[in-house]
């Protein structure tokens, strides 16, 4: 019986994807754990580990195909049993074939097939780091995939989720043609007021299209307000230079970026209403700051987070935001490096940028935008000095935050970098 490779998913949001690279060819034998190919999504590239054993019958979608949508057959092997001489369209027809995909409801037509005690666990590769992520054993699950693999649904199953909603429904032929004469006519593109030849097209890679529609949606969907401030950092420089001089001995330099992420760590905790996010069920009150940190790449942004940053030391901070900003640039994140951030920041400072106000990363009902430090006028004791000023903006989703939580927000953050001690404490 021939087993159909399908397309993973290897992110929660994933949609489709671009077959960068196989690392087999037609006629290899694949053993469980062996790299098959790589996949690019929208935020990195990724190995894909084969999950079944067999010979390499087809390979169907080849290197650098763009856009292959999540569940598409994208290789065929040999299962247990199989005739190498028999091509797999002549192996009669078995529910196993038809059973869902590896990240599908299971909707299976075939019954559940359990894990063999003691046998090797068979799991799509999302499962695996679903499970390892909620710390559940996935020997102790019921797989109902294809061939008894566990997939994304039995793992959610476990947590005590009920599994997402098949992204369409079954439907027979009958129901299915109402539908599709019900369905609105394609959008027509309206024509380029720009003469042929004066312009070039660069095509939207995977990246690009999802910041898109993020952006799209957010910004459309989500009631945004911001509110800005202006901060005295002289304080904050010199602790920065300070600490600088101390750690040069262990390599360890600390920017003014990760004073800001561990501030905005401290204020979420002393204000943990704008530590939130918004759901249809209610407003989930997170219990860490995990901070988001915008990183600008080649083709989009993306946002890797720092777990937990409110508990961590400023060095600690620094070195993991140096690795992930790298890993990021690299296409080489995971999505536990970039998912279920609470709280986010985008410093536009080091390009000078004076302010500016950011789109909310949804499902995070805050993200801060920071401007440039820079010398300005100011009034102390009623007389002018000179301090160095940095203006930074709070966007708010208005479902979860409101002006006097922002406010009592970036008070505590002020106070935070202007007596930068307490960032020690």
């Amino acid at each position: 019986m021939a087993i159909d490779i399908l397309m993973p998913a290897l992110s929660p949001t994933m949609e489709e994807g671009v077959l960068a690279k196989w690392h087999v060819k037609v006629g290899d034998m694949l053993k469980s754990g062996d790299v098959m190919c790589e996949i690019e999504t929208d935020k990195a590239t990724m190995e894909v580990e084969a999950v079944d054993e067999g010979k390499v019958l087809e390979i169907l979608v080849a290197e650098g195909t763009q856009g292959v949508k999540v569940n598409a057959v994208i290789a065929r092997i040999e299962g247990e049993g199989d005739s190498p001489a028999a091509p797999a369209a002549a192996t009669p027809p078995a529910p196993a074939v038809a059973a869902p995909t590896p990240v599908a409801t299971p909707a299976a037509p075939t019954p559940p097939a359990p894990v063999v005690s003691g046998a090797r666990i068979m799991a799509s590769p999302l499962a695996r780091r679903l499970a390892e992520a909620a710390g559940l054993d996935l020997a102790q699950m019921t797989g109902t995939g294809p061939n008894g693999r566990i997939v994304k649904a039995d793992v959610e199953a476990a947590r005590g989720k009920s599994p997402a909603p098949a992204a369409t429904p079954a439907a027979t032929p009958m129901s299915a043609a109402p539908v599709a004469a019900a369905a609105p006519a394609p959008r027509v593109a309206a024509p380029l007021p720009y003469a042929e030849g004066t312009y070039d097209v660069l095509p939207l890679d995977g990246m690009r299209r999802t910041v898109a529609r993020r952006m799209t949606e957010s910004f459309r969907d989500v009631p945004h307000f911001p509110l800005n401030i202006d901060l005295e950092i002289d304080k904050l420089l010199e602790l920065r230079k300070q600490l600088n001089q101390v750690g040069a001995a262990q390599d360890a330099k600390v920017s003014v970026n990760d004073l800001i992420i561990k501030a905005a760590a401290l204020a979420c905790k002393r204000v943990p209403e704008a530590n939130a996010s918004y759901t249809p069920d209610g407003i989930l009150r997170h219990h860490h700051a995990d901070i988001a940190v915008a990183v600008a790449i080649e083709g989009g942004l993306i946002t890797p987070v720092i777990r937990k940053a409110e508990t961590k030391g400023l060095a600690a901070i620094s070195g993991e935001m140096k690795t992930l900003a790298d890993k990021a640039r690299n296409r080489k994140l995971m999505p536990e490096d970039y998912a279920g951030g609470t709280f986010s920041i985008s410093n536009l400072g080091m390009m000078g940028i004076k302010s500016f106000m950011s789109i909310i990363n949804e499902p995070q009902g805050c993200i801060l935008s920071v401007g440039a430090g820079e010398q300005r006028p100011v009034v102390k004791n009623g007389a002018l000095a000179i301090a160095t000023v940095m203006s930074v903006t709070l966007t708010c989703d208005h479902r979860v935050v409101d002006g006097a939580i922002g406010a009592a927000w970036l008070a505590a953050f002020k106070s935070l970098i202007e007596e930068p001690i307490g960032l020690m404490l």
